[in-house]
């Protein structure tokens, strides 16, 4: 019974990275959006949490599968299969998934910002989720 609490917790505390990171996404393009910050600077910070996210959800995913967990497993497959497709998709020459070039001659800050707040709002459902799990099963143990 110990073991799905540290499962959840241990989902639970990754999830909260995952939200941190969302909203650090959030608030970083919106800078750029109001000119606080220039493209290149915002697009190397941005870059620098691309591979941290996917292997934080692919951790959660993998507790998930381990905890037999299945349900919960097969709910956040979809957001780490998107993340895992836009990582190996980046086109040749671009820096990485956010390039400073692109951000602003394809009007792509508007899909990052929508982009960013799905994944925020997926983030915090989930959050919610795992601290229930956690709270029900240290209930359940004791």
């Amino acid at each position: 019974m110990y073991s799905d609490a540290l499962i959840f917790l241990a989902t639970l505390l990754d999830s909260g990275f995952l939200l941190f990171t969302s909203i650090y996404f959030i608030v970083t393009i919106s800078d750029l959006e109001c000119d606080y910050l220039n493209a290149a600077s915002c697009c190397k910070r941005l870059n620098s949490f691309v591979v941290p996210e996917v292997a934080s959800l692919s951790v959660s995913c993998l507790l998930l599968l381990i905890g037999f967990r299945w349900l919960l497993f097969a709910l956040n497959v979809p957001m780490l299969a998107y993340l895992i497709h836009r990582y190996y998709n980046v086109p040749s020459g671009n820096i990485g998934m956010y390039d400073p070039t692109e951000i602003h001659n394809r009007k792509l800050i508007q899909y990052h910002m929508k982009e960013s707040m799905v994944k925020a709002a997926n983030h915090v459902v989930f959050f919610f989720i795992y601290l229930y799990c956690t709270i029900y099963s240290l209930v359940a143990a004791a």
